[in-house]
Parts: structure tokens; sequence; C-alpha cells
């Protein structure tokens, strides 16, 4: 039989270890706020700097960011992203870092 402080070791240990690895599943797996967050980030990226304004462009009213809008507005965010992702590398822009949300207030 094992005693009570082999025991209770195990169990500190136990709940110790717990957090660390929630925070460290939460922090590699994106939600789904965060890649919508993500997509609207490039978006406005291509919206302000990759749509020209010339009389012969696209515009906004390129197919591909179309696209990539509509795959974010109906829950497909990742193929949006890597979409968008493209169209800018394309483009010859560089694709800001996704947020890392170190800095961003804890969500409830």
């Amino acid at each position: 039989m094992r005693s009570v402080f082999f025991r209770s070791t195990i169990a500190l240990a136990i709940v110790v270890m717990s957090p660390s690895a929630i925070a460290q599943n939460s922090a590699t797996a994106p939600n789904n706020a965060d890649l919508k967050a993500r997509c609207d980030q490039l978006i406005s990226m291509y919206d302000r700097y990759g749509a020209s304004r010339s009389e012969n462009s696209d515009g906004a009213r390129n197919h591909t960011r179309i696209g990539a809008g509509i795959d974010c507005a109906n829950g497909h965010a990742a193929e949006g992203i890597t979409a968008l992702e493209e169209l800018l590398k394309d483009k010859k822009f560089e694709a800001p870092p996704p947020p890392t949300g170190v800095a961003q207030t804890p969500r409830q």
C-alpha cells in the first residue's frame, strides 16, 4: 500500500501540471475568433494597399478577395486566410504576422 505522502505528491503534481497543459493547448490552436480576426486583418490590408484605384483595375472586385471574404464569413476562415496571404504575396506584399495575443485582454 502506498503512503499518504506518495499519493499526495502525485496529486500535487497533477494539479500543478494541468494549467500549463491547458494553457499550452489553447496557445497552439487558434480558435475561430482568432482566425476571423486574422481574416479581417488581411482583408483590410488588401483593401487599403493591394486594391489599385486606377481606371482599369478590378480594385475591391477582385474575385480571390471576394471569395476569401465569403469563406471567412461562412466559417471557413483558414481557407480564406490562405487565399488572402497568396493574393498579397502575388501583389508583392508581405502579409503581417498574426497577432500573438500577448498584449490582448483575456477572454471570458
